[in-house]
């Protein structure tokens, strides 16, 4: 058969392999929740069309499972092109959904915890996404999505612990202590003031004399 003849009867409908039969059907129920969801990585109870194309997504998503049809692959990335991603499917839901929210906002995307979406709250995951240690432990992928919606890196790192408090005694010891560093002697004149300092905090230290 010529490859016009061919091209001609597939649309009519001609259907040469049932499998590119069952992957077409369950590609129009997966296009069918992208148009609810804004994403491809369904749970694995998802239906759409009558179909469980949650569990068909995940099944796809295994190892090797596309070899041999990377017209099938193409397919899929036409329609999310983070249907596969090397993160959670749950991060990715979380995500879809914050992007579809603040697709129209320009700046800093701000969505309070509270709001949900689908059942998320994406308020609160958004303010655990900004969390020092959080954000570190995201992929290159993540952070770059994030920031391509106008979510900003924390200003800082993980917190900086706090410096310590002194005592009156403990200043006067650090005092008389830094003073013979810098001396020799600990003989210090009457009225004199040390300042100590301590975790980025300066304390002044007065000592009487003594020998």
């Amino acid at each position: 058969m010529t490859g016009l003849r061919a091209q001609r009867s597939e649309e009519l409908g001609m259907v040469w392999d049932p499998a590119d039969e069952r992957f077409q059907e369950n590609l129009e129920a997966a296009k069918a929740y992208y148009g609810q969801y804004w994403t491809l990585c369904a749970p694995r109870s998802a239906v759409a069309l009558s179909r469980p194309v949650g569990q068909w997504l995940s099944n796809l998503r295994r190892a090797g499972a596309l070899d041999g049809h990377p017209e099938w692959e193409a397919a899929l990335l036409a329609v999310d092109a983070d249907w596969n991603p090397s993160w959670s499917a749950e991060w990715q839901r979380h995500y879809a959904a914050l992007r579809e929210l603040v697709a129209d906002e320009e700046g800093r995307a701000s969505v309070l915890p509270g709001f949900t979406v689908h059942g998320m709250d994406i308020g609160k995951w958004l303010a655990r996404q900004r969390k020092p240690e959080v954000w570190q432990a995201l992929t290159g992928g993540q952070r770059e999505r994030l920031e391509q919606l106008g979510i900003e890196p924390p200003a800082s790192g993980l917190p900086k612990p706090s410096a310590p408090v002194l005592g009156a005694f403990e200043r006067g010891v650090a005092a008389l202590v830094q003073y013979k560093a810098r001396t020799g002697s600990v003989t210090v004149p009457r009225g004199h003031v040390e300042g100590v300092k301590v975790g980025g905090q300066e304390y002044p230290s007065s000592s009487e004399s003594g020998s």
